[in-house]
């Protein structure tokens, strides 16, 4: 059995010598390395976010994600904010198409926000019937109408209309009474 005698020399090489490979194959091995690792990196299942949108028409850039987008800027007619927000699917809304929703109680506030504010259970800050609308939305659990269900207004609401939607909403809800719609 001939054994070449480079091929010996390596075998019988200690692993803590230096290898007498070209330098070229060192390179490309150590390449095909680094593209293996990348390609690695890139198929991760845990990726990073890539950074929240950027609002630009501020002075100074504001981060946006969709938690933070409201649902209404607040300069759509009336309608269209409480449809938009959601409200008819749980409310009878006079004035307001499709709302006729039965899980929550009438917003009729010009007829009972008064009652609201004045009820025993109504632990919350408001002394005006519009505080209340906005309080309402804001911390919906503030104050449960009885005979209605508590926690079925989701308390994200108020993060998710404007200022502007959510004064819209109650100077529209406060003129509201049992005979009909006001406007």
């Amino acid at each position: 059995m001939d054994v070449h005698p480079t091929k010996q020399a390596e075998s019988d090489r200690h692993p803590s010598e230096p290898s007498s490979r070209p330098p070229e194959e060192v390179v490309v091995l150590v390449a095909i390395g680094l593209v293996l690792l990348c390609v690695l990196w890139a198929l991760r299942k845990d990726k990073a976010p890539q950074g929240p949108p950027v609002a630009m028409g501020s002075a100074q850039a504001m981060p946006l994600s969709p938690e933070k987008i409201p649902l209404t800027t607040g300069k759509e007619p009336i309608a269209d904010i409480f449809i938009r927000a959601g409200c008819p699917v749980c409310h009878v809304i006079p004035g307001i198409p499709g709302a006729e929703g039965q899980v929550g109680p009438k917003l009729v506030l010009g007829t009972t926000g008064t009652q609201r504010l004045n009820d025993p259970a109504y632990h919350g800050q408001s002394r005006t019937i519009h505080d209340y609308v906005v309080e309402s939305v804001l911390e919906p659990e503030r104050f449960i109408v009885p005979g209605y269900p508590g926690r079925t207004m989701p308390a994200w609401y108020g993060s998710k209309l404007s200022g502007l939607a959510l004064e819209k909403i109650a100077a529209y809800l406060e003129q509201q009474t049992d005979s009909g719609p006001a406007h």
